[in-house]
């Protein structure tokens, strides 16, 4: 006698085959078959849990007990959050959908070409959205079947852009709800281009968000992408990153949380193009039982590329900080030069920091390393500063801003730079 087996779906995992349902009629043709294919991944495999190795973790499915309704669009025209001193053009996804009323980037910037996604992916285009690093990872898969909105931006040949560009989400309701926004940033050769991206929300509500940037670097391009969690502390965030770098190019990217209750920022770069070069790194600062978690994919596919990845955490009280971080080196990907460390400066004896470096690497002429360390606060430099007549809470805070200051150092841009220095003043600050 033959069994059929089914696997029982969680309570989210039936909302949001519910909300695929009632969003698939609505898509241009090139949308429905994209979403169509992802959903199907996504009924395959569920919600990502603890059994399955890159979620062992975050167990999605236990963290993720109910799935919101999909966000309504804003109820009116407002003014998209900022960076204090930060003078940028601005791009608004408000509730996951762009909000081109909120908007100021393709006024202000000759070299940026700026299109809604739903319109950018219904016609004839060289970059195909759904192509980027990590596509069949679950979270992406998730996003593509029930992408509510987003933007195409195109920054042109040779362009080099005056002011950064602020890709600001918000969440602007009055309930809890869920946003899948979706966006492709390609910069085409020879072009500079500063990238922010922020996500907001009110402290109250525990809104659900799930955002995929794809990333396009073209040949000689220089990119420096920062993405700056704010949200509320009741938010639960997932962020994908999927980038391709091209010939000779330079790409920077930093993480930087400061807020949500769960989050989880993924990155999955390939090196398409000889010569090029990216730093990447990441400053969390965590409190109360807050839980983050940076994983990253490099994959060197071809030789000659030089990778760095540094990030570092604070962890007070009983959060939990997690680092997953693979280096895959390919075949004919010689003379790579990839290393990645992880430091996590623990606060409290309730605090968690997991560290989980990896490489894989199939190439025998590469230089490849990886390292972690958690611990405390160095006792010996805390007496030092004391027996110098500063007080105990003020010896801490020097040292915990020495510490997270020097993963800061690593952002190019000086105004993001400052205000991101400033915000981890205030958290120690508030934290005393």
């Amino acid at each position: 006698m033959n069994v059929e087996m089914r696997a029982i779906k969680s309570p989210a995992e039936q909302a949001l085959s519910a909300a695929y349902q009632a969003v698939r009629g609505a898509s241009p043709p090139a949308i429905a078959d994209l979403r169509e294919a992802a959903f199907a991944r996504f009924e395959a495999a569920g919600l990502p849990h603890r059994r399955i190795e890159e979620w062992k973790y975050t167990d999605l499915r236990a963290l993720m007990r109910e799935a919101k309704p999909l966000a309504e669009p804003a109820a009116s025209r407002g003014e998209a959050p900022a960076l204090a001193g930060l003078d940028a053009s601005r791009v608004a996804i408000v509730n996951g959908r762009y909000e081109p009323g909120w908007s100021d980037a393709d006024a202000r910037e000759a070299g940026i070409a700026l299109a809604d996604l739903f319109d950018f992916a219904s016609a004839p285009v060289p970059h195909r959205l759904g192509d980027a690093p990590g596509k069949d990872d679950i979270a992406v898969s998730l996003n593509t079947a029930l992408m509510t909105g987003g933007v195409v931006l195109r920054i042109r040949r040779d362009a080099s852009l005056e002011h950064p560009v602020h890709i600001a989400h918000l969440f602007a309701g009055t309930a809890a709800a869920a946003m899948f926004p979706r966006s492709l940033v390609v910069v085409e050769p020879g072009a500079r281009l500063t990238l922010v991206e922020t996500f907001d929300g009110p402290a109250a509500l525990d809104y659900q968000v799930n955002s995929v940037l794809e990333l396009v670097i073209g040949d000689g391009a220089q990119v420096d992408h920062v993405l700056i969690g704010r949200d509320g502390e009741a938010a639960l965030r997932l962020s994908t990153v999927g980038a391709t770098v091209g010939v000779g190019a330079s790409y920077n990217e930093f993480f930087f949380t400061a807020g949500g209750g769960v989050v989880r920022n993924q990155l999955f770069a390939r090196f398409a193009g000889e010569g090029s070069e990216a730093v990447i790194g990441g400053a969390s600062l965590l409190k109360g039982r807050q839980h983050v978690d940076n994983t990253l994919v490099i994959e060197h596919a071809v030789g000659g590329c030089t990778s760095r990845e540094r990030f570092r955490s604070v962890l007070a009280d009983a959060s939990r900080g997690i680092f997953q971080g693979k280096i895959v080196v390919a075949p004919h990907a010689q003379k790579t030069d990839a290393r990645m460390a992880s430091n996590a400066l623990l606060l409290s004896e309730e605090a968690e920091a997991v560290n989980k470096p990896e490489l894989e690497i199939f190439a025998d002429d590469v230089q490849c390393g990886h390292g972690a360390t958690a611990g405390a606060l160095d006792a010996g430099l805390k007496f030092y500063l004391m027996a110098r007549g500063v007080p105990e809470k003020d010896a801490e805070a020097l040292l915990i801003q020495a510490f997270i200051g020097e993963s800061i150092e690593q952002v190019a841009h000086e105004g993001v730079r400052e205000w991101l220095t400033k915000t981890a003043v205030e958290w120690l600050a508030a934290r005393h």
